[in-house]
Formats: C-alpha cells, structure tokens, sequence
C-alpha cells in the first residue's frame, strides 16, 4: 500500500480547500451555531449538487460519481479544518454506507441517487439513551406484526437525526442480549410515531438529536439486510464512519498546529516573539509530530475501507483511538500557546477545543476502542 495521494485526490483537497474558505468562515460557521438546523441549505446544495461531494463514494449505477473511499479523505480533512457544519458525516459516512453495505438493489435504487444528489439526508440511530457505543446500547425493540414490523424505543445521541430524512434504526427482538437479535430498519422520518428533539450539546458545530418509537409500524420491505444479523452490519458500516470522521480529526488537528505556529509568530513577550522560547517550540514540533502520526492512522484505516480489506475493523479501532488523542491533544495546546484568550467565545481556538471533545466520544471515546482493539487481536 503506498501512503500517498494521487494528483486527483490533491487536486480535490485544493478545490475543497477554496470552497470552504469562504463557504465555511469562521463567522458563517458561528452563524448556523445559532440555528435548530445546523447547517446552510445553500452550501449543502453547492457541495452535493454542484460540487457533487455527496455522491463521491456512490456508484455511478446509483447517479454517484463512482469515485473510491480513499478519494473522501481530502475532502473530510478539509472539513475538519474549516468546521464545516452540514449532515455529511450523517448522510455520506453512515446512511449511504448502510445502504450499500446492505441495501437489496431496489433500496439501493430508491434512496442512493437522492442521497448522491444532496435530495435526501440520511443517518444511522442505533445508540441507546444511556451513551454506550457497543451491541448493548440497542434497546429499542421490534416484533413482527401484520405483515410488517412495529418498532417502539428510545434513540439517543444520532447524529442530524432531528433533520434527517431518512433513520435507518437498529432495534432488537424481545428478550435478546449481546449482538443478537439486532436487525436494521429504513425508517422515513416522516413516519407515524417518530417524535425528534434537537439535544443542545457543548459542541454547536455538530448536531445531535434523541429519537423516538412510539408504535412505528413498517412494511416488509423496510427491513435492511438479513433479519438478525443487524449488528455485524451496524460495525461495518460505523467502520467506515470512524476512518471519515479520523480524517476529520486529523484536518482540525493540523489546524490547530498552525493556529499556534501563527500565533506564537507574532505574539511577543520580553521583547520577542514567543515561538522563539524553547517550550514553545517543543509544544508545536509535538503537535506536529501527533498531526503526523494522526494523518498515517486515518490514512490506512480508511484506505483499508476503500479496498475492503479484512482489518479495517482494527484500523478503525486504532485510528479512532489515536486521532481523537491527537486532535484534543492539539486543540488544548492550541489554547495553552494562546493563553486566556484562546478559551473566550470571540476566540475560533474555543470552536476547536469542543469540536475535539466531541468528536472524542463519537462513537466511543479512546478507551473504548483501545479496548475494542485488543478483543480484536486477542490480547
């Protein structure tokens, strides 16, 4: 595997890089912080439909581009370094990877071109309303009934859930354990029965939502991928999410090294600049070191994702663990080279400190996946 880019993913990264500059500023992006909906339907359209962002990793069977899984990492570390908010994480990363993962040609057929053209957002509700991110955490439950299913429950912590047009949930039979009894539904929000609340978090940028089950009732046909076997697909797809969502931890991380390096340029304390003191010089080439160190896990993880290898699962674990260090790592340092100012509100610095801790239990926090590795290499 050769760790590099090609002159197309470059390229990418450079077209990306000049969009966001003035499509996620820092005052566009404190702007939608202040709205329920959390993102501008105006750059949503630009990225999906005229960018064609949303269809990147989408065949062109299916009115995607065609393009692989690694051609999605500049564009995620772009977007990690502008805080760009939109459902791209939600839509691209988990709802169009469930459906093809596990979608049967006719659902791939009804939901892939609209998700492809920014038509339709979609997201993967499976946490429970107690926060833990393995096969436990689905509690909400479904039994067969009149020919279809009837799905009742709680969703907490879904990530656009209280905007997104399509929920693909994860409930359980009744009296199942573990992993399971676990089987994926598609869930059109629409639906009778789903009630969904925005959930104000202490990171504005990314938007959480509780989800609820009241009776919801669904044909056959909305069950995706083999009933029961829920879960297996459920860590697939989360898989493919953690190694886009590591690459957008890298691209903060980065930003945050050079928010620092900036700032310690120009600040000067007894007569001279700070960057020119010893400890701070060792603080950047650390934060540089770890952005580096980042950019290899997140690169192999989701290079593994785009050739289907077996041990994405652990490179997932690994490059979930190591980005979400990295990136809190280098947003606290990013504020202590700032010094008091770089946690007030009118400072950017405090934006990328929240961003990190959010992204830092996203899934599972560092521990978890430490944790997940070792179970998966048998230590």
């Amino acid at each position: 595997m050769e760790f590099a880019f090609s002159d197309q993913q470059e390229e990418l990264r450079r077209s990306a890089r000049r969009f966001l500059a003035s499509a996620s500023t820092p005052a566009r992006v404190r702007g939608v912080m202040e709205t329920e909906l959390g993102y501008e339907p105006a750059v949503w359209t630009q990225l999906s439909s005229e960018l064609g962002w949303t269809g990147v990793t989408i065949p062109e069977a299916y009115g995607g581009l065609g393009m692989g899984y690694l051609d999605l990492y500049p564009l995620m570390e772009e977007m990690g370094r502008a805080l760009l908010c939109s459902p791209f994480l939600s839509s691209v990363g988990l709802g169009a990877n469930a459906l093809l993962l596990g979608g049967n040609e006719d659902q791939k057929e009804r939901y892939l071109p609209e998700i492809a053209a920014g038509e339709l957002t979609a997201t993967l509700a499976y946490v429970g309303p107690r926060g833990r991110w393995d096969a436990g955490t689905v509690e909400a439950s479904y039994h067969k009934n009149n020919g279809g299913f009837l799905l009742n429950g709680t969703k907490g912590f879904v990530i656009d859930g209280h905007t997104a047009d399509l929920l693909i949930v994860a409930a359980r039979l009744p009296h199942s354990h573990g992993r399971e009894g676990i089987s994926l539904f598609l869930v059109p929000a629409d639906t009778t029965g789903i009630y969904r609340t925005w959930l104000p978090t202490v990171d504005q940028t990314r938007r959480l939502a509780k989800v609820e089950l009241d009776d919801v009732y669904l044909p056959d046909e909305a069950l995706l991928g083999p009933e029961g076997a829920g879960w297996p697909l459920c860590e697939r797809v989360i898989d493919r999410a953690i190694a886009a969502l590591a690459a957008e931890q890298v691209g903060a991380s980065e930003r945050c090294l050079e928010m620092a390096v900036e700032h310690a340029k120009t600040r000067t304390q007894f007569g001279r600049p700070i960057g020119s003191f010893q400890a701070i010089k060792h603080k950047c080439a650390d934060m540089l070191m770890v952005v580096e160190s980042a950019r290899s896990a997140a690169f192999y993880a989701t290079a593994l994702a785009a050739r289907h290898d077996d041990g994405l699962a652990e490179a997932a674990a690994a490059a979930k663990a190591f980005c979400s260090n990295a990136l809190f790592e280098c947003a606290a340092e990013n504020i202590q080279i700032h010094g008091g100012i770089g946690f007030t509100w009118e400072h950017d610095a405090q934006l990328y400190f929240k961003r990190a801790k959010s992204s830092e239990t996203l899934f599972g926090d560092a521990t978890h996946h430490r944790a997940r590795f070792a179970d998966l290499v048998g230590l």
